[in-house]
């Protein structure tokens, strides 16, 4: 009998004799036109997350996201601490409906629940992801306030005004266009209701045709399966054509006690070490042991040379100023 497991370790959904071909094809995506390479977002976004989620896991654990940063204070804490922020601002409790959009494996979602006492749905393009979100809700035991979902953002499939608030956390940068994400909020909301969020933009210091920064701005994209980054305005903008009211937006890095990206950057330290520099060069070389005793699938290598593009280009762009992951709004569909 064979010693080597049925699932490679960092494997995600894509079976072991398809990673490598699977790989080759996300990457072929960033060849194109951005015009081109946005009507495949979905595709891509797909790829990227049944490729990537364990290895998100593994560095980042089951919270997807940024969020401002206190000093003394460690990744996970922050993280856990704003999403608990967020749902006291959505005015979620017991009895109420939320929905999260693009909930990955469910971080925020069971966090907010807890918190709460809200039954939260969320939605992810990805079935592993959904499989994922499912497991940890059981083991947690919030699987009857937490309720995972495959299903693209872009066609929700609810029923209009069927949820009491909804949050998103930097998922909607994967629509080429936002206005078809935030159109499905504001139709499942009920009147009244608010939607909040963060999401990934370009700052006002981005110098649309300058080397530096277009190369940093693809290099993210790349790196991390979003289909064309968009200046914060773009994203106030198509909240108001989806029929929102507006009543917060501000880029809560300018908050932040702590640059967001300190621990992508960082080098030997026990904050946040699998994350950083030379964390990533120690994963680096774990993975490529793994890959040569067959205990993960061809390509794995491959798959970490994307995050690692995205872990430089992060950093380099959060340095620069000219692009932010935690672009913050509050709105509210009229009621």
């Amino acid at each position: 009998m064979s010693a080597i497991p049925e699932r490679g370790v960092f494997q995600g959904a894509v079976a072991p004799s398809a990673v490598r071909a699977e790989v080759a094809a996300y990457a072929s995506e960033f060849e194109r036109p951005a015009a081109e390479r946005g009507a495949h977002d979905v595709a891509v976004a797909k790829s990227y997350y049944e490729l990537v989620t364990d290895f998100y896991e593994f560095g980042w654990g089951t919270s997807f996201h940024f969020a401002p940063r206190r000093r003394g204070e460690g990744v996970k804490a922050s993280l856990a601490r704003f999403e608990r922020e967020l749902g006291a601002r959505l005015r979620a409790g017991p009895g109420q409906r939320l929905l999260d959009v693009g909930c990955g494996v469910g971080g925020p979602m069971r966090t907010i629940a807890r918190a709460t006492g809200a039954e939260v749905t969320g939605v992810s393009i990805s079935p592993y992801q959904i499989a994922r979100a499912r497991r940890h809700g059981d083991r947690a035991g919030l699987a009857a306030l937490c309720k995972p979902v495959e299903a693209d953002f872009n066609r929700l499939p609810f029923e209009a005004a069927s949820f009491d608030g909804a949050y998103t956390l930097e998922a909607c940068c994967h629509a080429e266009d936002r206005r078809r994400p935030f159109g499905e909020v504001f139709r499942v909301l009920e009147p009244g209701a608010h939607f909040a969020g963060t999401d990934w933009c370009l700052t006002d210091r981005f110098r649309p045709g300058d080397p530096r920064d277009e190369r940093v701005k693809l290099a993210i994209e790349k790196g991390n399966g979003v289909a064309a980054l968009a200046p914060a305005a773009a994203l106030t903008a198509a909240l108001r054509e989806s029929g929102f009211e507006v009543l917060e937006a501000r880029d809560l890095a300018l908050d932040s006690e702590l640059p967001w990206y300190e621990p992508l950057q960082a080098g030997l330290s026990l904050n946040g070490f699998r994350n950083s520099r030379a964390g990533a060069f120690v994963t680096h070389q774990i993975v490529r042991a793994l890959e040569a005793a067959r205990l993960s699938p061809k390509g794995t290598v491959e798959v970490h040379d994307v995050l690692r593009l995205a872990q430089r280009a992060l950093v380099e762009g959060g340095e620069a100023g000219i692009f932010t992951p935690i672009f913050f709004w509050m709105a509210r569909k009229p009621g």
